[in-house]
């Protein structure tokens, strides 16, 4: 049993699942989504189970006679597979009556994640919005709220501490402005967090401000890492797909990562960068080298075709490409000093949405 085989086919594949769950995985929102955490060999991975393309996938989720979980291809047993109960936290409300699942959700096994503003002046703009993102379609299936407050974060997160044993938590957002891109409202809402939940370890995500000196007023009030998402260093490719974003140019984000490091630290600061857009395997090899010599963590993963996007039906990346890339990034990687283990909080730390981790 190849298990990095199984995990890059099942993150760019998706599976099928064939037996009753409570869940069946998170549909819309922010970031890669239409997905389930697996537990493979007790290491969560984020598996696309919703989109269409996972219902013809190779790979069936099936309850073995013992009644435990069980990966399977053409009828064999591929490799067991177990999922995360749902958190105690799930079962509380606010006082003002929103269920804790709508202001943060548990992701991988010690992870909370919030989308902080659930609109977005970017998608609210077709001709700016991201092709592969549904940040507000989670609004519409009433999964979620449209804005998370620092008093209801801090509640949450104190709980998810308290009953669950989160260790650390993410907070996206959608564009808020188009000048601090919502960094004083991340800044808030991680001074009230870390008030009642001073040791849990946060991750803030957002693109980058106007003024570069807003990134240091998020480690003032305690921000542990960043991510500043580049997704392709190709500034056509940019242009179709991210075309708000892409107004802001690479050399502006290059310098974002150059002063965030310098804030930061070497590994605090992160990029997603996703195969499947368009890139050449070079192109993003040498990319993600250049940010790594700066002290930033590429964080590439496979395109993942989110329903209700203009790449829905998009085939993800072939695994066999990611595996390249992954051997290639990680070499590099290793080169310049840089692991998913040593990211304090965040996207690296968690790596489900990833396979790079293998490969380190």
């Amino acid at each position: 049993m190849d298990k990095k085989k199984i995990l890059l086919e099942l993150q760019s594949f998706g599976a099928r699942i064939d037996v009753p769950l409570e869940d069946r995985g998170r549909c819309g929102g922010a970031g890669p989504s239409d997905d389930k955490a697996f537990l493979l060999d007790g290491v969560p991975a984020m598996v696309p189970t919703l989109g269409e393309f996972a219902q013809e996938s190779p790979y069936r989720v099936t309850r073995n006679e013992d009644g435990k979980y069980a990966v399977t291809s053409n009828g064999e047993n591929v490799m067991p597979v177990e999922f995360v109960s749902s958190p105690r936290f799930y079962d509380l409300k606010t006082k003002d009556g929103i269920p804790y699942k709508k202001i943060a959700v548990l992701h991988g096994t010690d992870v909370l994640a919030t989308t902080v503003s659930q609109r977005c002046i970017r998608w609210r703009r077709e001709e700016e919005r991201c092709h592969f993102c549904a940040i507000e379609n989670s609004l519409e299936s009433d999964s979620t709220i449209s804005l998370k407050t620092p008093n209801q974060l801090a509640e949450v997160a104190e709980a998810a501490v308290r009953l669950d044993g989160v260790k650390h938590m993410i907070m996206t957002t959608g564009t808020i402005n188009y000048r601090d891109m919502g960094v004083h409202y991340l800044a808030e809402c991680t001074r009230a967090i870390k008030e009642k939940a001073p040791d849990i370890r946060i991750q803030v995500q957002f693109e980058p401000p106007e003024n570069l000196e807003d990134i240091k007023y998020l480690h003032e009030v305690g921000v542990d890492a960043v991510g500043i998402h580049l997704e392709s260093f190709n500034q056509e490719i940019r242009e179709q797909i991210t075309p708000g974003k892409a107004q802001i140019s690479i050399d502006r984000y290059f310098e974002s990562f150059k002063y965030a490091v310098g804030i930061f630290g070497r590994n605090q600061v992160s990029t997603y960068i996703i195969v499947g857009l368009g890139d050449t395997e070079d192109s993003i090899v040498e990319g993600c080298r250049q940010v790594a010599e700066l002290g930033v963590y590429p964080f590439v993963v496979p395109l993942r075709p989110i329903m209700g996007t203009p790449l829905e039906n998009v085939q993800a990346p072939d695994p066999k490409l990611m595996e390249q890339i992954y051997l290639r990034v990680a070499k590099n990687n290793r080169e310049f000093d840089l692991a998913y283990r040593n990211s304090k909080a965040g996207c690296a730390r968690c790596g489900a949405c990833s396979g790079i981790a293998a490969f380190e």
